[in-house]
């Protein structure tokens, strides 16, 4: 099962049942209105997909996890949009506004090879998001966006952005426009087919 999932941040109200007490109290003390948001309904997208009593939480690298569940569990959200990725192998997803300048870091994530991998306007976005995507696949802290993950290839009109992690395989991670953003997945399971599933509240 391959399931890339996506929602419009919600007032808590629009979530009542799928969000627990504990959460709206974590979600309380966050000091930004759009993070209360992002964080509640990413939460209520789970439960809505698994089940209202699925239980969410961190692992030691602080990345989502589900608990009594054999699924892995990746989230992203940005402005106007939460993404989760549900799959039975490991799997990362990331999202950006389309049009979000990078011009200022990206030579901080992107090499000269990489750069010249496209000349398209949506590449500088698209790269950002498929290196965002590596780190989260890779679950392990401190890695240099430069010289730990890499991309190898792009065809941003099939959709397809590849990287590598390290010296391993190169590892096909999909390109997808969903409400003016830019969502890049990778699941461990590649030719599995998936949807984008759009989810109202």
């Amino acid at each position: 099962m391959n399931r890339l999932l996506t929602a419009q941040p919600e007032q808590p109200a629009a979530l009542d049942g799928w969000i627990t007490a504990d959460e709206l109290t974590v979600a309380a003390a966050f000091g930004s209105e759009r993070r209360r948001r992002e964080y509640l309904t990413w939460r209520a997208v789970v439960r809505r997909t698994l089940g209202r009593d699925v239980r969410i939480g961190y692992d030691a690298n602080g990345a989502p996890q589900l608990f009594g569940l054999s699924l892995h569990l990746s989230v992203s959200h940005c402005a106007d949009l939460v993404a989760v990725a549900l799959s039975e192998a490991p799997c990362a997803v990331d999202a950006e506004p389309a049009d979000r300048d990078f011009s200022r870091v990206q030579s901080r994530y992107l090499t000269p090879f990489e750069e010249s991998l496209s000349a398209d306007p949506l590449w500088p976005a698209v790269a950002w998001c498929a290196k965002e995507t590596l780190y989260k696949y890779a679950r392990r802290r401190e890695l240099d966006l430069c010289r730990d993950l890499r991309l190898v290839g792009v065809d941003l009109a099939a959709g397809r952005v590849a990287g590598r992690i390290g010296d391993g395989a190169p590892l096909p991670m999909r390109i997808d426009r969903v409400e003016g953003a830019l969502v890049v997945s990778l699941f461990g399971s590649p030719d599995a087919p998936y949807a984008v599933e759009r989810l109202l509240f």
